[in-house]
């Protein structure tokens, strides 16, 4: 997968404010917003106000080798012209499996807090998730367009945790949501029309029937906590 475009050097931290005018020194101060706002950009006709305001939110910005190096909100880091260029930032993905039924919810996090994500995005008690129960499995750096202005380039932390979770999901971050077993979604991925986040549908086709044929066994945990970035 390329990083950058044919010609265009590394991104660094050196560099990165010199290339994309909008990021800022992970050393800002501000929590939830950095350069123009998703308001005032003019992208966001037609959302609604929750929306709009998700959009700066701040990711971190890194460099290949998974090095933070900067800060960016949602929008500039999901612009399709900042990502051909290669601008890079981290990302939280979590796959949860219920202790009673084997199954399995997916959902893109492009946090950085638990808190975040369980009780905005899925809306789950923090108690039924507790910190220590999360396995992480491995990083996955991967680039996805998405509708030609907006997209993902990522570097994708895969973390997994089984538990008895009652669902409120948010709507404006989660268009839909079922549990399924790993038959279910073998069927589903064989059904013309059904469209699944990047992110998801490279881990499955590559890496989740393992680990999920592994739940519950030795063999579970070696697979936990590599230290290498899958390029995809």
């Amino acid at each position: 997968m390329g990083h950058t475009k044919a010609g265009s050097s590394a991104i660094t931290a050196e560099n990165v404010h010199e290339l994309f005018p909008e990021v800022e020194a992970l050393s800002a101060v501000s929590p939830v917003t950095c350069g123009v706002s998703a308001a005032e950009s003019g992208d966001f006709e037609g959302y609604d106000e929750e929306q709009v305001r998700l959009m700066d939110e701040v990711c971190i910005v890194l460099d290949v080798d998974d090095e933070p190096i900067s800060r960016a909100s949602k929008r500039v880091c999901h612009l399709m012209t900042n990502i051909d260029r290669g601008l890079l930032h981290r990302a939280f993905s979590c796959l949860i499996s219920m202790i009673w039924t084997n199954t399995c919810c997916s959902h893109p996090l492009d946090v950085q807090a638990r808190e975040a994500w369980i009780l905005r995005e899925l809306g789950i008690k923090p108690e039924q998730v507790p910190l220590e129960d999360f396995h992480f499995l491995t990083r996955v750096h991967y680039k996805a367009p998405s509708d030609g202005k907006w997209g993902e380039h990522e570097m994708d932390y895969i973390l997994f945790i089984q538990a008895d979770v009652d669902l409120a999901v948010n709507r404006n971050e989660a268009q839909d949501f079922r549990w399924f077993s790993p038959e279910d979604l073998k069927n589903m991925f064989a059904t013309p029309g059904l469209q699944y986040t990047a992110w998801f549908k490279l881990i499955c086709e590559s890496l989740l029937f393992k680990w999920w044929a592994d739940l519950g066994t030795p063999e579970f945990q070696r697979n936990t906590n590599e230290t290498i970035i899958r390029r995809m």
